[in-house]
């Protein structure tokens, strides 16, 4: 048997991220030591001399944007110390805010090209490139991203949605043998996922809303924003996350229908879709130097005026004379519940690429707050309606 090559210092550092996994809560909070080579006294640093000629000794083996966060680490280290906890965190994708801030000071010190520059890409890199310079405003976030995005698993989240979405109304379709204007068939609203106020206590319906559109207008426009704005951002974020924003915004959209509304029934997906878009238009305005997708300006004019004639169409179409009096057209408020969700919780998420949520404060505060407007929402609709003696249509 011949000798086994060791492993170099990409494969150790992972098994060890993986070793600390598995640990119990308290002793994750000890500093995993690091190999006693590079430091003997077990003190969990290792000198960036000593860090640089490792780097040097193992570069072929690691990829060049990796290798160059490397070096930025190394060199925001003044005091000529790296902790071997930074090293393991970025080797096992798991960077915390004081890590971020070092290869943030580091990166200004390198001077390589930039992602955009690089040329003979095939086909799906180029994807993998144009998805980083659409979302991600640090240069740094978008070599990270190019790296270590692998397509497994694949924007499932968002597509499963759309594609659940697109044979609801087809079937829904076929069944009311209308396409245009669903919404006003006399049988639209006895389908038992629509949101009807009459029946609030089937606690689906706060869900299932989304699965039941207007008509092939307000369908496509939610489908085209979905694929466009959500595949993207859940190849980023993951499905975790944009699933998250995308689900806080459809029960927000309902529960505010159901508290602004109360009258009214609700259908379609926008509460989730105008979440995800609110989120990324807040995140690029925010960073509006750092991010470098092309024609931006007049991209987000499009998507703002694409929202605005949605909006626009919800709101007459509430206000349009009834097809099943008295129960009025479903509401627009959902759009509203979901642009909130996105200006919060939405953006919180998108401008902390790769970063643990519980670090940060103002996840909390809108969590928080997203709590309290539930909590909120599920009282009014157990008392309010009694008290206040209103007159609901009937179920359909």
């Amino acid at each position: 048997m011949g000798e086994h090559p060791s492993p170099g210092p990409a494969v150790a550092a992972c098994a060890e991220a993986e070793r600390i996994e598995e640990l119990e809560p308290e002793a994750e909070e000890r500093r995993p030591a690091a190999p006693e080579d590079y430091d003997p006294g077990n003190t969990g640093y290792i000198s960036t001399g000593k860090f640089r000629s490792l780097l040097e000794s193992h570069s072929s083996k690691l990829d060049p944007h990796k290798r160059e966060v490397l070096l930025a680490l190394a060199d925001s280290h003044a005091d000529g110390q790296i902790c071997y906890q930074d090293f393991v965190n970025l080797m096992s994708n798991k960077r915390s805010n004081s890590f971020r801030q070092a290869i943030l000071q580091g990166n200004r010190r390198l001077c390589s090209k930039a992602l955009l520059e690089e040329k003979g890409l095939n086909l799906s890199q180029r994807l993998i490139r144009h998805v980083a310079y659409e979302t991600l405003p640090r240069e740094i976030d978008r070599k990270w991203y190019y790296d270590s995005y692998t397509c497994c698993p694949p924007p499932w989240f968002m597509i499963t949605v759309t594609v659940l979405e697109v044979a609801f109304f087809l079937y829904n379709g076929v069944s009311l043998d209308q396409f245009v204007l669903q919404v006003t068939h006399p049988r639209y609203l006895k389908n038992s996922l629509v949101y009807h106020p009459q029946l609030r206590a089937q606690a689906w319906r706060y869900l299932t809303y989304i699965f039941m559109h207007a008509g092939i207008e307000h369908l496509g426009l939610n489908v085209v924003l979905q694929l466009l704005v959500g595949v993207p951002l859940e190849m980023v974020h993951g499905a975790t996350r944009i699933g998250l924003v995308y689900v806080a915004g459809v029960v927000a959209g309902s529960l505010a229908v159901s508290v602004a509304d109360m009258t009214a029934p609700v259908v379609g997906s926008s509460g989730g879709v105008y979440a995800l878009v609110s989120a990324h238009l807040a995140n690029i305005v925010m960073n509006w130097s750092g991010m470098k997708c092309q024609f931006k300006l007049l991209r987000m004019a499009v998507a703002l005026i694409c929202m605005s004639m949605e909006f626009g169409r919800a709101v007459w179409l509430r206000f349009h004379p009834s097809a099943y009096p008295p129960c009025p057209h479903p509401s627009f408020v959902a759009h509203l519940g979901g642009v909130a969700v996105g200006i919060t919780l939405g953006v919180v998420v998108l401008r902390n690429y790769e970063q643990r949520l519980q670090d940060q404060s103002l996840w909390w505060i809108f969590v928080a707050m997203y709590t309290v407007f539930v909590l909120f929402a599920v009282f009014w609709n157990i008392f309010a309606y009694t008290l206040l003696d209103l007159k609901l249509p009937p179920p359909p």
